[in-house]
């Protein structure tokens, strides 16, 4: 929103490009859109060919040299595209009015994004929150030590509690939990509270097989469903692809993991 903010205060005379519908094979859907002055752009619907002929009509819109209000454009070979498809769009001159309108967009879009937990800012769990910071995520850093929610991403948020694990009641159904704290016990009790709930898309824990082993174990002793909760529990986090312990890999992995999982539970919710 501050860089939306931040552009419209540099570019006030820009306008809006807004994908208003699509058939077929497309490189974004409808309701993408973007913002294009006559020196620079916020966002993007596709990029391409396409793009440039976007971009072009808008130019002209600002220069007052032409510029349609409305293009359907087909994205194939006359274009030099291969998707196919087609694409229609919107083109505004940005007012107050329409500044107002994208901003209610944006903070629709904020509102409705998927909820990821990471319980522990260690290495891992610094790196993790970095590589989730510019994706399409709400992302909560939880931590019993106040000293280890410095040097996040400015967009994650963050949470100081003596019982992490009382937290994970309240995340929202569709959710991710990723369990990375500095003390193993600590682990045990935030994953047995986020596998007792079966709405949520993904919980994961950092360790080992061994780990697996030990926390089955401790799950068996204390009175889970062993079976059924291990089954939901990805454990270690980032897989096996790529054999590489350094933080940062770890956390590109486990990323990918936490978007594959949460697609997943809204094609699930969805059909």
């Amino acid at each position: 929103m501050t860089d939306l903010s931040s552009f419209l205060l540099a570019h006030p005379d820009c306008i809006l490009v807004d994908i208003t519908g699509t058939q077929g094979s497309t490189p974004r859907e409808a309701g993408t859109f973007m913002l294009v002055s006559q020196t620079a752009l916020w966002g993007t619907i596709g990029g391409g060919q396409f793009e440039f002929m976007a971009i072009a009509n808008a130019r002209d819109m600002l220069a007052g040299t032409g510029g349609m209000a409305e293009m359907d454009i087909p994205l194939g070979p006359d274009i030099g595209q291969c998707c196919g498809g087609r694409t229609q769009l919107r083109f505004r001159r940005v007012t107050q009015v329409v500044a107002e309108e994208i901003e209610a967009r944006l903070t629709g879009e904020i509102e409705r994004l998927p909820e990821v937990y990471l319980f522990g800012a260690g290495h891992v769990g610094r790196a993790l929150a970095t590589a989730l910071a510019p994706l399409p995520l709400s992302v909560t850093v939880v931590e019993t030590r106040q000293e280890e929610l410095a040097n996040l991403p400015p967009e994650t948020k963050t949470r100081l509690m003596p019982m992490p694990e009382a937290l994970v009641k309240d995340i929202p159904a569709g959710g991710a939990v990723v369990i990375l704290t500095h003390d193993h016990a600590l682990d045990f009790l935030i994953a047995r509270e986020a596998l007792e709930r079966t709405d949520l898309a993904y919980v994961g824990m950092i360790g080992s097989a061994t780990k697996r082993a030990t926390f089955a174990s401790w799950l068996s002793r204390e009175g889970g469903g062993e079976r059924a909760w291990l089954e939901r529990l990805t454990l270690p986090i980032g897989g096996a692809a790529v054999r590489d312990k350094r933080p940062e890999v770890i956390a590109a992995m486990t990323a990918a993991e936490i978007l594959t999982a949460l697609g997943a539970y809204r094609m699930r919710s969805s059909s």
